[in-house]
């Protein structure tokens, strides 16, 4: 049974900064792009980063840029977002994502992966 298992998640006040951790299991996640997407009350679930299996490649949304920084663990099947001047748009639950990876393969879209954890909260107070 694969599983993706969020943890890091809690209440920070705005300029502070978190790390997430998603730990897979279940198959192997060789050949896998890895993700966070967040969904705030009453939005969307939006894509914040991805990293490609060998972790050369990421992809950060906009609003993220420059603050956040995805990675994976030396066991491949976990993967980091350190998330650095956290502000109170931040205030979702985050969810680690995993889809496989091929040409072309659009990491930004929830249609690409596979794969969810049940997320984790975290809640940015100003």
């Amino acid at each position: 049974q694969v599983q993706l298992v969020e943890s890091g998640g809690r209440s920070v006040q705005s300029g502070g900064s978190l790390r997430l951790s998603c730990v897979a299991s279940g198959r192997t996640f060789s050949s896998y792009v890895m993700g966070w997407f967040r969904q705030a009350p009453g939005k969307e679930r939006e894509f914040v980063a991805a990293i490609s299996w060998s972790g050369d490649s990421t992809y950060y949304a906009d609003s993220v840029k420059g603050r956040f920084t995805i990675s994976r663990g030396i066991v491949k099947n976990t993967v980091y977002l350190q998330m650095n001047t956290l502000k109170p748009e931040d205030t979702a639950v985050y969810y680690c994502a995993a889809g496989p990876a091929h040409t072309g393969v659009v990491v930004t879209t929830t249609r690409t992966y596979d794969y969810w954890g049940q997320g984790t909260q975290v809640t940015v107070s100003s």
